[in-house]
This record gives C-alpha cells, sequence and structure tokens, in this order.
C-alpha cells in the first residue's frame, strides 16, 4: 500500500516512505532551481571538448552553481567531494571528475543538482566530444527517446510501472539494456526521497501517479547488457561488459491533466549535436 502525504508547513523534511504531494511554493521551487540546473547544462557545450579535463568541467559548474545563487547538492553529500558527476563511455554514473582529460569519441554524461533556496534541481545530459561514431550516436539518442517516451506516461491516473514499461519497451526494441542497479528518485526539499522510479516494469503497477508528485526519471542505458558493477571508490558504477552505457535526466512534477519538466532547456539543447 503506498502512502501519500500532502505537504504543508507543518510536513517535516525527512524521508518517512510517504510519497509527498506538493502545492504551488513547491512548484515554484523547483521551477527555479530546475531552471538553473537546465542553464548550466546549455553552458557546458564549450568546455566539453577534446583535451579538457573532468576536473576543469566541475569548477565551471560549481562556478555557475555559486553565481546563481545556489550550492552543488552533490558537495559533502555522503562524502562526495565534487560539484557533478560526469561519467565517460562505459560509466554508467556517478563518474567522478579529476585528472581524466576528454578524449575525441567519447561520450559523456553531466549531472548536476543545483540545491537553490532549499529545492534540488536534478538532470543529466549527455555530450559528444569531437568525432563520435554511430553505434555511440544511436545509443544517445535512443537513450533520450527512452526518457521523452517514459515522461510522456507521466500524467495522473498512470502508475509508475507505465513510464518504467515505456522506458523498457523502447531500449529493448533497439536491443540495448536497461540499468536495474539505479533508479529515478523523489526529490523537492529532500534530494532522494520517495518514490524510487525504476525504469523497467509492467503496465499498471507501483505506485499512482497524483498532482504533487516530484520525481527524477533518468534511464540508463547500455548498448549490451544491464549488468554493472561499482568500482573501489565506492561511487563509479561501470558496465560489467565495458559496453558503452548512456544516460538522460529530468526532474518533473505531476500536474492536473500530465506533468511539468522543471529542467528542460530554454534554449533547445535537449539532445546532441547542440
Amino acid at each position: 500500500m503506498t502512502d501519500y502525504v500532502t505537504v504543508s508547513e507543518d510536513t517535516p523534511m525527512a524521508r518517512t516512505g510517504a510519497i509527498k504531494l506538493h502545492g504551488p511554493e513547491g512548484f515554484a521551487g523547483m521551477r527555479a532551481a530546475g531552471r538553473l540546473a537546465a542553464e548550466i547544462l546549455d553552458a557546458l557545450p564549450p568546455h566539453v571538448v577534446p583535451g579538457a579535463t573532468t576536473g576543469e568541467i566541475d569548477d565551471f559548474i560549481r562556478g555557475m552553481m555559486i553565481a546563481g545563487g545556489a550550492v552543488p547538492a552533490t558537495l559533502g553529500y555522503r562524502g562526495y567531494t565534487h560539484s557533478c558527476c560526469i561519467s565517460i563511455n562505459h560509466v554508467v554514473c556517478h563518474g567522478i571528475p579529476g585528472d581524466r582529460v576528454l578524449k575525441d569519441g567519447d561520450i559523456v554524461n553531466i549531472d548536476v543538482t543545483p540545491l537553490l533556496d532549499g529545492w534540488h534541481g536534478d538532470t543529466s545530459r549527455m555530450y559528444l566530444v569531437g568525432d563520435v561514431g554511430l553505434k555511440a550516436r544511436r545509443l544517445v539518442d535512443v537513450t533520450y527517446e527512452c526518457l521523452m517516451l517514459g515522461i510522456e506516461q507521466a500524467r495522473p491516473g498512470n502508475f509508475l510501472g507505465d513510464v518504467s514499461h515505456a522506458i523498457q519497451t523502447h531500449a529493448e526494441r533497439h536491443r540495448y539494456g536497461v540499468v536495474r542497479d539505479f533508479c529515478g528518485h523523489g526529490l523537492g526539499q529532500i534530494f532522494h526521497d520517495a518514490p524510487e522510479v525504476v525504469h523497467v516494469g509492467r503496465p499498471r503497477t507501483g505506485p499512482e501517479l497524483k498532482p504533487g508528485m516530484f520525481f527524477t526519471i533518468e534511464p540508463m542505458i547500455n548498448i549490451g547488457r544491464p549488468d554493472v558493477k561499482l568500482l573501489d571508490d565506492g561511487w563509479t558504477a561501470v558496465t560489467r561488459d565495458r559496453s558503452l552505457s548512456a544516460q538522460f535526466e529530468h526532474s518533473i512534477g505531476i500536474t492536473e491533466d500530465g506533468c511539468e519538466i522543471f529542467t528542460q532547456s530554454s534554449k533547445g539543447l535537449h539532445r546532441p549535436p547542440y
């Protein structure tokens, strides 16, 4: 049985397992945080080029967040010491910025979460570095399509299983693997909250979608098998078969008649090439 709670000023901002239903104030907060997150990703294409280091990109992102009146939600989160995650080629998610130099042909996911006035704007996009091969480009395109097909199912009266099923069906139609080990999540004034948003599933299963729900959809799609492993750093997840992986992520809110994408690019930079 899924529990829901309507958020008010008296609602404790803690993980209780219940799905929070937000009102206009929450939508306004998420809209502002999501707008800043999208603006940061919009600004990255000139920086995601051969010869750039992931640490330099992380520094740029941190500067944009601070200039926008926010702080990086990842900085200090469970001991994480960077302002974003940068995942290259076979890295599925949570790649740690550092001295790694981007090379021609790399595909890169950059995941940012500015915390603005108490609200989390969580989003990621793929970037193509230089001349990227056709198979990799196709994976990136299909992964974006998976995200948007999932979002199409995000409306009142549907279930999270409808979102998951749309993603899984499209990916597997292209014989790609859908990662099971990581999922989307509720968010708002809490970074990771209920519900868990898995990217495989059956229609009409899981929690029912109701107006006021905030959550991310962030499918991770592999050219090969869906299996992943965690590296010794405790963060970086990679494909077990070393196949390429791609991911896109939006933060959304369920409205009375559909959903609002909080992290949509105002410049139309939805997927590469930008």
